[in-house]
Formats: C-alpha cells, sequence, structure tokens
C-alpha cells in the first residue's frame, strides 16, 4: 500500500512539473496554433520521410517526390529506383521508398483509393491498431499522424524531447523512445500536446542542445531543476 501510494504521488508530481514546463515554454514561446491538416496520408508520408534525418533534409525528399509524382497513384504506379531517386535527400531511400509503396499498395487495396480520410471515424486506439500493424510505421509515425494529420491528442517523442525529458526528470533515464511514448501520456495536460511538443522541439534546438546545452541563458533552470547536465 505504501509502494502504491509513493507511486501515485511520483506520478503527480511528474504531472505537476510538466504542467510548469508546459506554461513556462508557452510564456516564452507562445501557442503555437494549429495548422489544417489536410490529407492524412500526406502527414503520413512526410514523417516516415522524417526518420533518422533533419527537416530540411525530409523537406526536400518530400518536395522532390511531390513534383515528380503530383498524385499519391504515380506514386505507387512508379518504378522503385523513380521514387528511392526522388527521396534520397532524405536518406535511407532504398528502405523508405519500399515501405512507402508498401503502405500505399495496402491503402488501395483495404479501401480502393488512396486516402486516411477514413480513419477521422476512429478513435485513437483503433486508429494504432488499424494502421500500426505496417513496417514504418512505429509509435512516433503514429503519434504524428494522430497529431498533425488528425488532429488528435497525442504526444510524439523525438530526439529533443527525449533528451530533455531525461535531462528535466520526467521520463526515465534508461528509457528508450518507443516506450517514453506511453509513458508520458498521462503527464501531459489536457488541450496541450501540440503547444508542449513544439515547443519543446524549439527549446532543445535553441538552449537544451544535445551538445554543450545553453544553460546559462536557460529559462527553465529556476523552476525545474536540471538533473543532467
Amino acid at each position: 500500500m505504501k509502494r502504491l501510494k509513493r507511486r501515485c504521488q511520483g506520478h503527480e508530481d511528474l504531472k505537476t512539473k510538466v504542467i510548469k514546463i508546459t506554461f513556462l515554454l508557452e510564456k516564452q514561446y507562445g501557442i503555437p496554433l494549429r495548422r489544417p491538416s489536410g490529407e492524412p496520408l500526406d502527414i503520413l508520408i512526410e514523417t516516415i520521410l522524417s526518420q533518422n534525418t533533419n527537416d530540411r533534409n525530409r523537406d526536400q525528399a518530400y518536395f522532390r517526390l511531390k513534383n515528380r509524382f503530383p498524385r499519391w497513384e504515380n506514386v505507387l504506379e512508379a518504378k522503385a529506383e523513380s521514387i528511392i531517386s526522388a527521396i534520397r535527400p532524405g536518406g535511407l531511400a532504398e528502405q523508405k521508398a519500399r515501405r512507402i509503396h508498401e503502405i500505399l499498395r495496402w491503402i488501395k487495396e483495404k479501401k480502393g483509393k488512396l486516402s486516411l480520410s477514413f480513419l477521422n471515424k476512429m478513435d485513437s486506439d483503433e486508429i494504432k491498431e488499424t494502421i500500426g500493424i505496417l513496417k514504418g510505421i512505429g509509435p512516433k509515425t503514429l503519434h504524428c499522424l494522430l497529431l498533425f494529420g488528425l488532429g488528435r491528442e497525442a504526444f510524439p517523442v523525438d530526439t529533443h524531447i527525449l533528451r530533455i525529458g531525461k535531462r528535466l526528470g520526467f521520463i526515465p533515464e534508461g528509457m528508450d523512445a518507443e516506450k517514453a511514448h506511453s509513458w508520458i501520456v498521462p503527464f501531459v495536460p489536457m488541450g496541450k500536446s501540440l503547444s508542449l511538443h513544439l515547443n519543446l522541439i524549439r527549446f532543445g534546438r535553441e538552449i537544451c542542445k544535445a551538445r554543450n546545452p545553453s544553460c546559462s541563458t536557460c529559462f527553465l533552470k529556476m523552476s525545474v531543476p536540471c538533473l543532467k547536465r
């Protein structure tokens, strides 16, 4: 019983910490506006292209893909070599091309057209069960689709967020990104998933960098002590 109480208290402390971080980030950076999501399939493919690369390379790969193949049907019908050539700036081109083609083929066979709009009728757990079985769609990709493509409450954990979470103590030190997705859900304030996600990424790029973090200019340090520098 005492152990359970300590665990519950620990979770409440973490929730309070994350709420405080959310407020301080919004005070510093503002509240990000949600952009119209459009076709969820666009977000899914863009997220796959973002895997193991930076935003600039992802954007270049996505632009080249859409410029060469204006419609997803064109990608499905294209030869693998053409897709690989288009997305090469994003890295892992052969693997990503294969996964994109497999996902498009699965959607076409399942729904008869290349659109993920049918996901809007499902709850988030059903969406995870439906497309989470496909190769290339791990926890981060799923949460990005939910958050940015479908406007749901979801919290993708990227390298910036994983690093910051461990430094500030709301993600356990030995936890990997895959497990962190389910771990952090109870601590994110309702309605603040988008704000906390985007502001933490900005904070990670500008201040809490992987190497040589700018601790002297950190606006969180007085309210949320850093456990690891």
